[in-house]
């Protein structure tokens, strides 16, 4: 098999496709002939020696994946060799082959092209989790996601949109709002030119947002607090604005706010079985019917690795980058 090898810690040429040892899949686990691979910056931080993989996983970078079930490991039942799949990973999906337990494998709808799935599992998961489970996002609430053009943005807005939360997004260029807009989000703040904070209180009659999803961590940690409603939850899922900063207590107390940070890539197999199961069940009928949608950047083979992560350091793209083995 082949594999996207980091063959030390530094900027994208360190990435190479290579020959790999081949893999089999464990008790429990499903052997998966990749077709494509999600990009995501957790790859990013792998990459640069910041995230190394979960005891036991793949060393090789990449969070999700579609493809075809090759080979199923002993006590494996519910799944066919042959069976259309994609799946959420702790760590190995650059790679032709790639092993995980069936707990976190989904099936592919027959609306989603093979491909296209490998930009699933790790946003629906993300956000599922996070935003309806973890902050408990209701109808007629006021939700608030940073990066709304990223991965995680385009599939938040869609979620939150279809469950009848008012959307608020942040993005860095009229081009990645409009596509926000296109997506259902109801208030439109460009970050470069506008405070979010001002913006989303005037847009909302200075009732601010319900529930945050923040991918941007200490740089905002203060400003999300002082925008969040009465009874909010900030999430932070992300530290793309670093890690430490000074967070007022007594605001969020007045506030009777709630702090959630998460990740979900460390989680133990059976929280994350958990959750593909509740994603399953609720977020997978949309995803069927064409509801929700995953959003594409480009498609880039794995030997295009390191423009795929270049494109990403950069910013300018809307949705996923995938990376495939056609």
């Amino acid at each position: 098999m082949h594999a996207v090898v980091i063959t030390k810690p530094g900027n994208p040429e360190v990435l190479q496709w290579t020959e790999v040892p081949d893999i089999e899949p464990g008790p429990g686990e499903v052997l998966i002939d990749v077709a494509a691979a999600g990009v995501n910056r957790a790859d990013l931080m792998q990459r640069q020696g910041f995230y190394d993989p979960p005891p036991g996983a793949s060393p090789y970078p990449g969070l999700e994946v579609s493809g075809t079930i090759a080979a199923l490991g002993a006590g494996v039942s519910g799944w066919t060799v042959g069976d259309r799949v994609c799946a959420l990973l702790s760590g190995g999906g650059y790679a032709s082959r790639t092993a995980v337990p069936a707990g976190q494998v989904l099936p592919v709808p027959s609306s989603v092209s093979l491909v296209e799935a490998a930009a699933l599992p790790e946003v629906t998961c993300t956000v599922y989790s996070n935003v309806f489970q973890a902050a408990r996002l209701t109808a007629g609430e006021t939700f608030l996601v940073h990066g709304g053009s990223s991965g995680i943005g385009t599939m938040a807005i869609q979620l939150a949109k279809h469950f009848g939360a008012t959307v608020a997004v942040t993005a860095g260029s009229k081009g990645k709002l409009q596509a926000c807009r296109e997506l259902g989000a109801d208030i439109l703040i460009n970050y470069r030119d506008e405070d979010f904070v001002a913006a989303l209180r005037e847009a909302t009659g200075g009732h601010g947002a319900d529930v945050i999803l923040d991918i941007v961590g200490a740089k905002y940690l203060s400003r999300n607090v002082d925008v969040l409603a009465a009874d909010g939850r900030l999430v932070i899922i992300g530290m793309q604005g670093g890690a430490k900063a000074e967070l007022n207590l007594g605001m969020l107390m007045v506030k009777r706010g709630t702090l959630i940070t998460t990740t979900l890539r460390a989680r133990p197999p059976e929280q994350k079985a958990a959750i593909v199961t509740a994603v399953r069940s609720d977020v997978w009928p949309l995803v069927a019917s064409g509801q929700i949608r995953p959003v594409i950047n480009c498609v880039l083979p794995f030997s295009e690795a390191a423009t795929a992560h270049r494109i990403m350091t950069e910013s300018t793209h809307t949705g996923k980058i995938l990376l495939t083995a056609q």
